[in-house]
């Protein structure tokens, strides 16, 4: 296997494992007032598997499409994108603060998109591999908006 095709697993698997195991769907969650319009929970981790795996590819072609002195970037990009999302699930589900992963949310969705235009510099086709994404977390980014109107405040009450 060659340098982009096991970063590009590796920073799939990582997310995924990670966001699964920091997602954890207990008492606390289920009594939180959620919209008729949120999916059913069942939906997220197929849905993360499938925008993970398109990220990974992404990477994979962008790898491919940049010069050598563009490596860095596109790798430093993964990485931001990655902190980023990897922070969302321990804010919201482990210390039970949709407001703060709501403040954390602007920083994901901008590493997002910085994939979407970076990436298109090198490919195409690797940058229209990310709109998913961008989508997905746009409309979770609404999701947890209206979570924490919902339910809000949080602190005190969520410790309890």
């Amino acid at each position: 296997m060659t340098f982009p095709i096991i970063f590009a697993v590796v920073w799939a698997l990582i997310l995924a494992g990670g966001g699964g195991l920091l997602t954890t769907i207990g008492e606390w969650y289920r009594t939180l007032e959620k919209p008729s319009w949120q999916p059913p929970d069942w939906l997220f981790g197929p849905a993360w598997t499938i925008i993970l795996a398109l990220a990974a590819w992404a990477f994979v072609l962008s790898w491919n499409g940049a010069p050598e002195g563009d490596r860095p970037l596109l790798i430093g990009l993964y990485l931001a994108n990655g902190l980023f999302h990897f922070l969302w699930s321990p804010l919201f589900f482990t210390a039970k603060r949709p407001d703060w992963a709501l403040i954390e949310v602007p920083f994901l969705w901008l590493s997002v998109l910085a994939l979407t235009i970076f990436l298109r510099e090198w490919s195409v086709a690797a940058s229209w591999m990310i709109v998913p994404y961008l989508v997905w977390v746009s409309f979770a980014a609404i999701l947890n908006w209206k979570i924490v109107k919902l339910n809000g405040p949080f602190g005190r009450k969520a410790a309890a």
